[in-house]
């Protein structure tokens, strides 16, 4: 379950959460709009005990790889092990400070070096600079593993090969889902890696309701703050059946409610674009639509 971690609240949810069946709660890391990610996850991670916790996502920004990367072995001591750090290029985070998403050279630089700090190792800082951290590693608990949020091709091949699980934000469609993995599979084989060596997922929407008309309400938030990836500069799909929603969601996107069913790009995301894009419906509409 990914959701904004609310403001001292994080333990009750991260409880409710695992009393109601979910595996694990990822937290969004946006410091304008929500409370900050890795206090969040050790109040979850002092309210849990099975529930797996990490960032949905960081980015490579706000914080010094190593500042990351101590933060989130913070968690992972708090937690006993339960701990992922997702990484990505960054969006509404950066948004409301004024920059731009990371740049995927920048990023790559920077995943490879909040690795090294995760493995203990002195890491190459540039001009001369190496740093390492001296307390990760040394209380028994395994690496923090890293999750790659990626939409295009050159990010999902650079969290394949760097990075130990990809998630994929490209909807839910089997088509775009399959493509992505391919990607994901001839990137490790160009690097010469076992192309099954990664952990593979997808961010995916889904709202179960009997009324489908209201379950698309619900979903067009969340569904909205994904779809956006698809028709950032460089993605594929611009060029696309699709590429007027995607251009219509880069344009117009309502960074103030991101994520938020308030958000007023809702209005550029046609049912049929939703019921792809998602999973939407009663319980059984959905559990044949997420069965692909």
């Amino acid at each position: 379950m990914l959701t904004f971690p609310p403001p001292g609240a994080a333990g009750i949810v991260a409880k409710f959460a695992e009393d109601a069946g979910w595996d694990g709660v990822v937290f969004a890391d946006t410091q304008n709009l929500a409370a900050d990610v890795y206090g969040s996850l050790c109040l979850a991670a002092a309210s849990t005990s099975t529930l797996l916790l990490g960032t949905g996502v960081t980015n490579p920004v706000t914080r010094h790889p190593a500042v990351t990367a101590s933060a989130i072995a913070t968690v992972q001591a708090a937690a006993g092990g339960r701990t992922v750090l997702g990484l990505g290029r960054g969006d509404s985070s950066l948004a409301h400070i004024g920059r731009d998403p990371e740049r995927v050279a920048a990023f790559e630089a920077y995943l490879v070096r909040v690795q090294g700090y995760l493995r203990g190792e002195a890491v190459d800082l540039g001009d001369g600079v190496t740093s390492r951290n001296e307390w990760i590693g040394t209380n028994g608990l395994p690496k923090v593993p890293v999750d790659v949020a990626a939409t295009g091709p050159r990010v999902i091949g650079i969290g394949a090969c760097l990075a130990e699980r990809v998630t994929f934000a490209v909807g839910a469609e089997p088509e775009r889902v399959a493509a992505a993995i391919a990607t994901a599979r001839r990137a490790r084989e160009s690097a010469g890696l076992d192309p099954m060596g990664v952990s593979l997922g997808a961010y995916v929407n889904v709202v179960a309701h009997p009324d489908v008309a209201q379950a698309r309400a619900m979903v067009r938030g969340g569904l909205g703050s994904f779809a956006h990836f698809s028709g950032m500069p460089g993605a594929p799909e611009q060029s696309g059946p699709d590429a007027a929603v995607y251009g219509a969601l880069t344009d117009g996107y309502d960074m103030a409610h991101h994520g938020s069913v308030a958000a007023t790009h809702q209005a550029f995301l046609p049912d049929e674009f939703v019921d792809r894009f998602g999973v939407v419906g009663d319980r059984k509409s959905t559990r044949l639509n997420s069965s692909h």
